[in-house]
């Protein structure tokens, strides 16, 4: 498995530059990055024939790989789609993570359903041309990927070659319960090709200025195993999963050098995680 570093939080918290960037996820350990191709992202979408090259080139020339982008794609023919795919494509990227369509409420999911099934065939069809996948992230909240049945009524009929699962535990155990991320594997195993590596659990809070009472989400360590990683990755073992892992550490609530050090933290645990497995 390649471990990457999801260069979001570096961007977002740290407000580094890409180099910058670059030599802490080295520092870290990471073998590589996931690099953002999307608005605010590191490599701008419109951008992303001239700069995703260069960028690409600068993390390699620190001794990282880069196997996948996170872009915001979700419709073939738009957001400079086929400039993305075709350019990382060229740069020798294997995975293009997608973005997200947005439940558009009660009593019209199935329609949803059928439009973005019909967008998938474009992105497919692109993904072949290229010889890249993409990849659906199960992302809790009002999303479509927001739990594995929907995710499989998405990828059902799609080749996983070219669109794939990007499975996080974090979000399935949020989203569907303490067995749901198990259920979720087994149900889209053979779709599998991503993992998203992430910690967090919700919480009662009362605003301080208010007293109003609210619900949030808190990013933990990973050695808090709210997803019970060990059983977790025995699981991708189990269905042969070697693909990358990508460890988001959205840790918004810490400046950069909590960030690094939490980072660094998780990256070691997980390290003795797999080598256990």
């Amino acid at each position: 498995m390649e471990l990457l570093m999801f260069t979001k939080m570096l961007k977002n918290i740290g407000n580094l530059t890409l180099e910058q960037a670059g030599d802490y996820i080295v520092e870290m350990g990471f073998d590589g990055a996931d690099l953002t191709v999307r608005p605010g992202g590191y490599v701008l979408p419109e951008e992303a024939t001239k700069r995703l090259p260069e960028a690409i080139e600068l993390l390699r020339s620190k001794g990282l790989v880069v196997p996948m982008i996170t872009s915001s794609i979700t419709d073939p023919k738009k957001g400079y789609a086929e400039e993305i795919f075709k350019t990382a494509s060229e740069c020798g990227v294997r995975f293009i993570k997608l973005g997200y369509w947005v439940y558009e409420g009660f009593g019209k999911i199935k329609e949803q359903i059928a439009k973005v099934r019909e967008k998938l065939r474009g992105i497919e069809s692109l993904s072949r041309d290229y010889g890249v996948t993409a990849a659906i992230h199960t992302h809790s909240g009002a999303y479509l990927s927001a739990n594995p049945a929907m995710m499989l009524m998405l990828l059902q009929g799609h080749d996983p070659e070219y669109v794939c699962a990007y499975i996080d535990p974090g979000h399935m155990l949020s989203e569907s319960g303490p067995s749901g991320w198990e259920m979720g594997i087994d149900l889209l195993s053979e779709y599998i090709r991503l993992v998203a590596v992430k910690n967090f659990r919700w919480f009662r809070v009362t605003d301080e200025r208010t007293g109003e009472k609210r619900w949030e989400i808190r990013m933990l360590p990973l050695k808090e195993e709210i997803v019970p990683w060990h059983r977790f990755f025995k699981y991708l073992k189990t269905i042969g999963f070697d693909g990358p892992v990508s460890v988001h550490s959205e840790y918004e609530h810490l400046n950069l050098e909590g960030l690094i050090r939490q980072t660094r933290e998780d990256l070691e645990y997980l390290k003795e995680v797999l080598k256990k497995i």
